[in-house]
């Protein structure tokens, strides 16, 4: 893979870029299976991708497996992201449903477009959380932007 990268940067040290490009086709030949499924929980690494800045560690939902990718719903949208750019969370059925729930119910939110700097300020904390469930406080943060805004689970 080195001698590749070196031999495509014209024998100089390669860049990250195209150190990334010689695996990423190293690994499309090989063609492990791809180890996620619709509805799973993942979270996000960012690593050397521009798309994801920002959005390390953030929680998703896989709601399409391609042959080395996977398009994934966050707070803030969908995402077409590669394998190695998900860690699976190991959520049970019933978490993964409710986390299932608590972004149809921010998608829904955000679709509505009427949110104001503080709801989206709270949504996006919602769409960083690092466990499958709502506090109660947290719950009712969301019913009431559900409310204001008239967007109702």
């Amino acid at each position: 893979m080195w001698l590749t990268a070196v031999e495509l940067a014209g024998g100089k040290v390669p860049s990250a870029r195209v150190v990334g490009d010689v695996v990423q086709r190293i690994m499309e030949r090989t063609k492990a299976p791809n180890p996620y499924r619709v509805g799973e929980v993942c979270q996000i690494l960012a690593k050397n991708n521009p798309d994801l800045r920002g959005k390390g560690g953030n929680w998703c939902i896989v709601n399409h497996v391609g042959e080395f990718s996977c398009t994934v719903t966050m707070w803030d949208g969908e995402y077409t992201v590669r394998i190695d750019h998900l860690k699976p969370l190991n959520y049970l059925p019933a978490e993964c449903q409710q986390m299932q729930l608590i972004s149809d119910r921010i998608r829904r939110l955000r679709n509505d477009g009427k949110l104001e700097a503080p709801a989206e300020a709270i949504l996006k904390c919602l769409g960083e959380l690092k466990r499958p469930y709502l506090t109660t406080f947290e719950e009712k943060l969301l019913g009431l932007i559900e409310i204001e805004c008239r967007v109702l689970n």
